[in-house]
């Protein structure tokens, strides 16, 4: 099992070292911007490098929206930013679930994520894996609740999606840490990276708000039980400061 962290993008194996970290994730352009992708400068490192690379893709992708000035620059972003992640190495491009408003039949979110699998289905799919990430909050959701989630996995799995679990957005969520691996695994068959968080808030605040391990509500040996029955490479997208001894602990508890 590779643990690592959630890093700078300028230097992302500088700073894999600085913390003892075997996986990278990061951003290759401004995550709350629509702009493409630049080739990243480390490219070739990237891609013969010892490190695990992993990218998020920006926040401001909704697939799921109704809203054609969201819904289609983020179809667009997403083939950008899986081509890019590919120039990289990248084993992955995380893509937040995302929402549809309070009016709007959340049916309609998943057909459009359907879409999107469809139709990049038939130029013979997407440059590297796009692994959906669960969120914290929202009532009409995707991906918060497992139940939303199997709709979803009922449109697109058989398409090859991937799925990142979030700890900190499940916990937010209001879904028990106990047991969610086996309940996802029923549901998406798979579980591809772990975002390994601890929450600063109580169970089903719906508040995406991550700390170090230890240090907010979600016990560590739940944690850490979550990263063992996984067993996928694990990331943590906790304050950098701590991210290092992070990264210790889950090495040592894992064995």
């Amino acid at each position: 099992m590779r643990i690592g962290a959630h890093v700078r993008d300028d230097e992302p194996l500088i700073a894999a070292s600085e913390r003892g970290a075997e996986v990278v994730q990061f951003f290759l352009s401004d995550p709350q911007g629509w702009k493409a992708p630049k080739p990243h400068p480390r490219a070739e490192q990237l891609r013969s490098g010892d490190v695990e690379v992993f990218v998020h893709a920006p926040y401001v992708i909704n697939v799921a929206s109704l809203n054609n000035r969201i819904r289609i620059p983020s179809r667009k972003a997403v083939l950008q930013q899986a081509r890019a992640a590919a120039d990289i190495g990248a084993s992955g491009l995380i893509v937040h679930g995302g929402h549809v408003t309070k009016d709007d039949d959340p049916a309609e979110g998943v057909a459009n994520w359907r879409k999107l699998f469809e139709r990049q289905a038939d130029e013979g799919g997407f440059d590297v894996p796009v692994l959906i990430e669960n969120t914290a909050g929202g009532g009409n959701a995707m991906a918060r609740w497992l139940d939303s989630l199997a709709r979803l996995w009922d449109a697109v799995g058989e398409f090859g999606a991937g799925f990142c679990l979030d700890t900190c957005h499940a916990h937010a969520a209001g879904e028990e840490l106990a047991g969610i691996v086996q309940r996802v695994r029923a549901i998406t068959g798979r579980i591809d990276l772990v975002h390994l968080n601890d929450s600063r808030d109580e169970f089903g605040s719906a508040r995406d708000r991550h700390t170090n391990i230890g240090t907010g509500r979600i016990d560590r040996d739940l944690l850490v039980a979550v990263c063992a029955e996984a067993a996928a490479p694990v990331v943590v997208e906790t304050p950098d400061e701590g991210q290092a001894a992070d990264i210790e602990f889950l090495r040592s508890a894992l064995g």
